[in-house]
């Protein structure tokens, strides 16, 4: 057996060292435990070489012990211990998890918490999760802390040189709202450094953290506390989406309807962690919609009474969508993050030009809709030069409407072209493979 320990917040209890002649964890976990005399010592780094030197020791029958922070079965080395030596081999002790203690710290209860790892991973998914989610819990890791998350999430701060030359080159564009996040990073968890605090994202990205911190916890105060839940985690995907045109504020019947909307949505595929770009949003209802399904996202609109309308629909949706006031394609390229996908509506002379600027950024896909037949062929080769496999279709719906009498016509909606593109992953730097 494997006795792996989790040492929560404190140092291993001697009793689960006693007898090991193997054990293997951290170099701080190791100076800080009872190791028996005459055990052997594996600092863990790289992880092969570590479950090499377990095996041996398995073989010969010797007693190994695991130390591991936390609860080693939350995101630790659990998992890796199974894969190679299998579940039934492992004798797993747990001890409180970093994310438990660090909202035991503040006050707030977690089980509607989001938990993303960062540790050893792509930033840009607990970027986005904080983004989209008001409780959100960040395990850090070497170029992945406290200071890149917060430089990722301010508004301003290393946005500024971008807002100036915006302002320099005559730019018309408001850039998005910081959103209404804190952070609160724990440091040192259980030891006599201990330390949370409290900063601002702008604060959090101009700070030398050093290697003691913890966990992140990212935070909208207003929200913090929740609703009570009988499902532990995010919250469940909404029941219903493609939304009637009246669950939005919109003008004049300018919003994109639901049977596109459904459509669109099935082709974007939002989902936690991922960001979305909602250009020429109008009403905003695509970006709200994709927000309910766990996306962050940025909607950009050139009407100040659109924007008005965005805000006011993300807020009666109860969901962070943030606003960029300012004409497509030039605002466009003072978005620093590549969006996983993209919605482009409307139908203007720069449509082609608008959906060749996304086409170059999205990483996944790219959904366009429109009412002008003219557009179709310009847009399918902004798609395809870029290197995506473009596919659409003509919508066309008539709806039941009443008529006096107690009877029911079908009123048709006017017909809406949707073209989408998908990246093709053998499209590489201009040349297709």
């Amino acid at each position: 057996m494997i006795t792996v320990v989790g040492t929560g917040t404190g140092a291993a209890p001697a009793e689960s060292l006693a007898g090991a002649e193997l054990v293997v964890g951290g170099r701080r976990h190791l100076d800080a435990a009872a190791v028996p005399a005459g055990a052997e010592r594996v600092v863990l780094g790289p992880l092969a070489p570590a479950l090499d030197v377990i095996e041996r020791h398995l073989d010969k029958g010797s007693r190994v012990v695991v130390l591991a922070s936390g609860d080693p079965g939350f995101f630790g080395i659990v998992r890796v211990l199974a894969e190679r030596f299998g579940a039934a081999a492992l004798d797993v002790r747990p001890g409180v998890s970093s994310v438990a203690a660090a909202f035991a710290r503040v006050g707030v209860p977690w089980d509607d918490a989001v938990v993303v790892s960062a540790h050893g991973r792509d930033l840009r998914t607990a970027v986005n999760v904080c983004r989209a989610r008001p409780k959100v819990a960040v395990l850090t890791g070497p170029g992945a802390g406290p200071a890149e998350l917060g430089a990722a999430l301010a508004a301003g701060g290393a946005e500024e040189g971008r807002r100036a030359g915006a302002a320099a080159s005559g730019l018309v564009a408001q850039f998005p709202a910081p959103l209404r996040r804190e952070l609160l990073v724990a440091s040192a968890l259980g030891t006599r450094d201990e330390r949370v605090e409290r900063v601002t994202p702008s604060e959090a990205a101009a700070r030398d953290w050093g290697t003691a911190v913890s966990v992140v916890l990212c935070l909208d105060e207003g929200r913090a506390l929740g609703a009570v839940r009988t499902v532990a985690g995010p919250p469940p995907a909404p029941s219903q989406w493609a939304l009637e045109e009246s669950e939005f504020t919109h003008r004049d019947s300018m919003i994109t309807k639901f049977e596109v909307r459904a459509l669109a949505l099935a082709r974007l595929g939002p989902r936690l962690g991922d960001l979305i770009w909602d250009v020429g949003a109008g009403s905003g209802s695509v970006a709200v919609e994709c927000a309910r399904l766990g996306a962050a996202v940025v909607a950009v609109e050139k009407a100040a009474d659109g924007v008005e309308r965005i805000r006011a629909n993300a807020d009666a949706h109860g969901v962070d969508v943030q606003v960029v006031h300012g004409g497509a394609p030039d605002a466009l390229g003072e978005l620093a993050d590549d969006p996983d996908a993209v919605f482009v509506g409307g139908g203007g002379r720069e449509l082609p030009e608008i959906v060749a600027v996304c086409a170059r950024r999205a990483r996944r896909s790219v959904v366009v809709a429109m009412a002008a037949l003219d557009r179709v062929p310009a847009v399918r080769a902004a798609l395809t030069d870029a290197g995506f496999d473009c596919d659409g279709v003509l919508l066309q719906s008539s709806r039941l409407a009443p008529l006096p009498g107690d009877v029911t016509r079908l009123a048709a909606t006017n017909p809406v072209f949707l073209l989408w593109g998908v990246r093709n992953p053998a499209y590489r730097e201009g040349v297709a493979q």
